[in-house]
């Protein structure tokens, strides 16, 4: 089966305070064979950059209305009068609030919904096709 990877490169601000933020180089990755998923790096040009995986559809979701709990939360707002996307992550070494352009990531999703419309992406997991062969065995 064919697999495609859908990338967009951006730079997202990292919010320290209400008054100062930095910019942070990204990727956002895409793969049409892990389908459920969206993988984000940050500070891409370091030695070590930072991976996150968390659900397409809570990005997706998230660019509308807040969504997601817990470690990753995502929600639509304003920034001095532009659409910006919130990105609030959480983990053991810390906590980011990271702002990125509505524009740019709507776009790389609708990428990635014409690379695997919502509600297949069981299909392309193999699983029907993984089940019959054991089940044949």
């Amino acid at each position: 089966m064919h697999h495609t990877v859908v990338e967009r490169e951006l730079e997202l601000r990292l919010i320290l305070s209400p008054e100062r933020s930095i910019p942070v180089p990204a990727r956002l990755r895409y793969r049409s064979d892990d389908p459920y998923a969206v993988h984000v790096s940050f500070h891409i040009t370091s030695e070590s950059p930072v991976h996150w995986t968390f659900a397409r559809d809570l990005l997706v979701e998230g660019v509308f209305r807040p969504s997601g709990h817990g470690d990753v939360r995502v929600w639509p707002t304003k920034a001095e009068g532009r659409s910006v996307v919130l990105m609030a992550l959480s983990s053991p070494d810390g906590d980011a609030l990271l702002e990125a352009p509505t524009t740019q990531v709507s776009a790389w999703l609708e990428r990635t919904l014409r690379a695997v419309p919502p509600g297949t992406e069981g299909a392309r997991l193999g699983i029907d096709d993984a089940l019959d062969q054991l089940l044949a065995r």
